[in-house]
This record gives C-alpha cells, structure tokens and sequence, in this order.
C-alpha cells in the first residue's frame, strides 16, 4: 500500500525536550490516530510534516516530497487544521473566502459557504467575536475547502460539544469517502478515534510506543482484575502497565490467555495510553 506520509529516523532537539528516532507511515487511503499526553511530542512531529522547522535528522517525506522541499501543488493538497486559529482576528468569513481565493488555485467558495451554512457561522461577524468551538469549526471548513487529498489535524475537535463533535466526526468520514484520501489526526479525545481510525500511533517523551491497527490493538490488550495474592502469579514480564487498589488491582496486559481465572476486561484507547504513561513515570 502506498504511503502519503514517510518519516524515518525523526530527531529534532530542543533545550528540554527531543523528537528521538521518530519513525511513522500513513498508508494512502486510511485514518491514522496520533495520541501521547501533552508534550510527547505530537505537534512537534505535525510540524515537522508541514516542514515548519529544520530537522536535526531523518527525514520527512509527503506525497514522495522532502516535507522542506515541498513545491506549492503539493502544499495546497494538505488541509491542515492546528488547535488554535490561524486567521487575522480582524477578518470576517466573507472577507476571508476573499483572501484564500487568492492564495488556493483549488480553492472553492461554494464549498466553503455551505461548510459555513452547515456549522451555523456568522458571516460579517468578526472572528475576534468568535468561541473557541466556532474557532474550531471555522478552521475545518477553510481546510476542507481547498479540496484536499490529506487532512494534518492536531486537536480538530477541541472546544466542541459533543453534537458538533459527531457532526465533525460525520465529516471527515464523508471525505475518506474517497479513497485516495488520508488522515493523520492528533487528539486527547482518543474516544473519537474510536470511530474513525485505522491505525494508532502513540508517542511518549519523544519516541514512538507502537503503530497499530486500532481493531487488532484493542483486540489483544486486555485490563485484569486481581487481588494483591492474584497479583503474585502474575510474572512481571506481562505487565505493561498496573493500577493498585485498597480491594483490587488493575492490570494492562496482552497475554490475559494466561490467567484463565482472573477478570479481563477490553481496554478504551485512553486506558491503553494512560497505562503505558503512568508505567514509564514509575
């Protein structure tokens, strides 16, 4: 399968914190989740695919581009919507359709004002005026509007209540209607990858944990109730990652095949990073 995006050997260092050996790929045609707590590293390596700094090392590579290199028809097929938006605040909606009409060759104003009919936004109000929710629906409508191939997310949902999250979340489905296109998708809402992602890929203090398809993860970890004696059988080796209770303790695991009498429960997405964290911070 085609890659849309190819990092390899990532590093990037600053005073207190360094990208270490990243290495990802975004298959053509897939959703691919991006999750870590804050300051692993996500928006880190988000921008090293836009080629918004020099690496140190590695390389970056989208839609077979050097991500530094990348020529403008490259760049106007990647819809990029950052957790803060990126617009003059002085602007209204209609004066920005002005604006990246000029900058798009793609760009297309019919699209863009229905995406602005369908989120319920203002059109002469200045964005200064605007929540942090209408922020965040704005910027997904402009990303969409350009007509894209790939979709660079960091925290698209942010803001939003849980009816415009799905509405959100109904959308992107809607564009990987088509197949040669691709989402890479940074989020704390890990809940909604849930929905819509074909791969994991979790990042902790700067290294990649694991890339996986999201069914076969959740398939193979499992959460194991046991008692501090239970915890005695269970070898060390096992654990990914523990949680102790005054009654209970709870285990992360990928062998729970081998303690037939203990309880084992699916994890969420947020409990399999959580645990993996909590783990590295003991």
């Amino acid at each position: 399968m085609e890659n849309v995006i190819e990092i390899g050997g990532l590093c990037k260092r600053y005073q207190k914190f360094a990208l270490d050996n990243v290495t990802l790929n975004v298959p053509m045609g897939s959703v691919m989740g991006f999750i870590g707590a804050n300051g692993a590293g996500k928006s880190t390596t988000l921008k090293a695919i836009l080629g918004l700094y020099k690496r140190d090392s590695g390389e970056v590579k989208v839609f077979g581009e050097d991500s530094e290199k990348m020529s403008n028809e490259t760049r106007e097929k990647i819809g990029v919507v950052f957790d803060t938006m990126p617009f003059p605040k002085n602007l209204t909606i209609t004066m920005l359709d002005k604006v990246f009409s000029g900058i798009y060759k793609t760009w297309d104003s019919e699209k863009f004002f229905a995406y602005i009919t369908r989120f319920e936004l203002p059109l002469k109000k200045k964005l200064s005026g605007f929540s942090r929710g209408m922020e965040m629906r704005l910027s997904i409508a402009a990303a969409l509007s350009h007509n894209p191939s790939l979709l660079v997310l960091d925290e698209p949902t942010g803001g939003l209540d849980p009816v415009m999250r799905s509405e959100i979340l109904d959308i992107f489905l809607e564009f990987m209607q088509d197949e040669t296109h691709s989402i890479l998708m940074s989020t704390h809402i890990t809940s909604d990858l849930e929905h819509i992602a074909d791969y994991i890929c979790f990042i902790n203090k700067g290294k990649i944990v694991f890339t996986e398809e999201r069914n076969e993860m959740l398939e193979k970890y499992r959460i194991m109730k046991c008692t501090d004696e239970d915890l005695q059988q269970v070898d060390k080796k096992d654990i990914i990652g523990m949680r102790k209770g005054r009654f209970c303790n709870e285990v992360l695991t990928m062998n729970a095949d081998k303690y037939p009498g203990m309880v084992a429960d699916a994890p969420t997405i947020e409990e399999i990073m959580v645990y993996y964290v909590k783990e590295q911070q003991s």
